[in-house]
């Protein structure tokens, strides 16, 4: 048989099986942009699409592989019977008792639509500090850890072996040797590093310290590895104090990083009510993993009085019926009577989204966004300027941090609302990953985001909408082939 004849098979073959699999995804009524998205990569792409597909396009969050009945009546049942969980609901209904809800039409919106998709309490008993930097954070969090007198419970889409994640792996073989319980959970794909050397591990689990990478073989080997990444960075210490934000555990988020330089990220503590949520997010992405249950008086201790910041912790992932962060933000962005300040390393909003923030703006409300001027993921990149064509012709501003990289993801609404976590403004947090957000009722606190926000613009230079549009035929060529692949970044 000719090498043309085999050829032509190929390409046949490649063609039935796409006919195959896009009926597939029009019987799923997928958004029509991912599926028009998919039908192109079949065509363009005989075979090779097959395999892209293989790896980043099947609807696994549609077919429920985690939302197994025993997770579901397991983790659902202990939560929401929990004398922790009660005490959050009597808080909820006292601040309806006291209009708190009624006082603030968007907040009302908000917290009702994430006590919907998610049953994500609301608390008032909380004491929350704000970090700008990696610097800020692992100062308090490697003095926290070494005064942890029970447990301590770590879960983080990329840990490497520098430095700092030297000084960490350091104290918690130490307070193993304590007594103190240390689990730590992390992602295969972002610690890919420790396929090839898994020193760093091992020395942690001789010292007793059980360490799991998250839900390995839940999804499809291939898929689930690489598309649904647990994305989440949690710290919880002694049921008492609480870390979250996007800070990972590397030496770059210190700044030093020769490519980036200085690292500008938001990460909070948090001490009070709060930090149950966190804990059960772990409790819950820890049975997942292992099938054993962390549900009792030791990991849920009676708290004292830390603070009154109101707040929400919420989490969202492919075993979630709803894209809770996701909906929160349109809502949110829906509900803008005055301005909405952006930060976010990549930018590549739905649809839902982006005429949301178009119309915003539109309707006079000031919209701006904070951008990294040095990319670290290219093609991710260049898609997002595709969608600042949109923002500015809407009467948007974007602004590109020069002071080195702002890894930060905030969202702020009329400066009276603020969400941070580990969710970015793209396709992939809203939709594939395993993400955590809080969001922050107090005005305080918001005002401390606000002038982090101002901060971040003046060591930034704006994205002029004259000098963009004058920009190469060659690199709005790129923008537009990159952003026809924003469904599967």
């Amino acid at each position: 048989m000719s090498i043309k004849v085999l050829f032509l098979s190929y390409v046949l073959i490649s063609y039935l099986v796409g006919v195959f699999i896009s009926t597939k995804i029009i019987l799923e009524n997928r958004d029509p942009i991912k599926t028009m998205t998919w039908l192109l990569i079949f065509i363009l792409f005989p075979g090779g699409g097959l395999i892209i597909y293989a790896i980043f396009g099947r609807n696994l969050r549609k077919r429920k592989f985690l939302k197994t009945k025993k997770l579901s009546d397991n983790i659902k049942k202990l939560f929401e019977n929990s004398n922790e969980m009660n005490e959050l609901i009597e808080l909820e209904k006292e601040c309806v008792d006291n209009d708190f809800l009624n006082k603030d039409d968007t907040k009302n919106r908000i917290i009702n639509l994430l006590l919907n998709t998610g049953k994500f309490p609301f608390t008032s008993n909380n004491n929350i500090k704000v970090y700008k930097d990696g610097n800020e954070k692992f100062d308090d969090l490697l003095n926290d850890l070494k005064n942890a007198t029970n447990y301590i419970h770590l879960e983080y889409f990329i840990i490497k072996k520098c430095e700092i994640g030297n000084k960490i792996k350091d104290i918690l073989i130490e307070k193993a040797k304590q007594g103190v319980e240390v689990k730590l959970l992390y992602d295969n794909v972002g610690c890919w590093r420790f396929i090839f050397s898994r020193e760093y591990f091992k020395e942690m689990k001789k010292s007793g310290i059980q360490i799991k990478s998250f839900i390995p073989d839940k999804f499809p080997m291939i898929a689930g590895k690489i598309n649904y990444r647990n994305h989440r960075k949690i710290v919880v210490i002694d049921g008492e104090i609480g870390y979250m934000g996007g800070i990972n555990i590397g030496d770059e988020y210190l700044g030093k990083s020769k490519k980036f330089g200085y690292w500008r990220d938001t990460h909070i503590k948090i001490k009070g009510s709060s930090v149950y949520m966190l804990q059960m997010v772990f409790s819950t992405d820890w049975y997942y993993t292992t099938n054993e249950i962390l549900l009792n008086k030791k990991y849920f201790p009676t708290l004292k009085h830390c603070g009154n910041s109101m707040m929400q912790i919420v989490s969202s992932g492919p075993d979630s019926d709803w894209e809770a962060i996701h909906y929160a933000y349109f809502v949110a962005i829906c509900q803008a009577k005055k301005s909405i300040y952006i930060e976010t390393p990549y930018f590549i909003p739905d649809d839902s989204l982006l005429r949301a923030l178009k119309s915003a703006a539109l309707s006079g409300v000031d919209v701006k966004i904070v951008f990294p001027k040095i990319p670290d993921h290219k093609i991710v990149n260049t898609a997002s300027y595709s969608y600042f064509d949109d923002i500015l012709n809407a009467g948007g501003k974007v602004y590109l941090y020069k002071k080195g990289f702002i890894h930060s993801k905030v969202i702020i609404i009329d400066e009276e609302i603020v969400s941070t976590g580990s969710a970015n403004m793209d396709l992939r947090s809203f939709m594939l990953n395993f993400e955590i957000n809080c969001f922050i009722y107090d005005k305080k606190i918001v005002d401390n985001f606000v002038c982090d926000f101002n901060d971040d613009i003046i060591n930034s230079e704006e994205l002029k909408s004259e000098d963009f549009i004058s920009r190469g035929y060659k690199k709005k060529f790129k923008e537009s082939l990159s952003r026809l692949l924003s469904p599967i970044l």
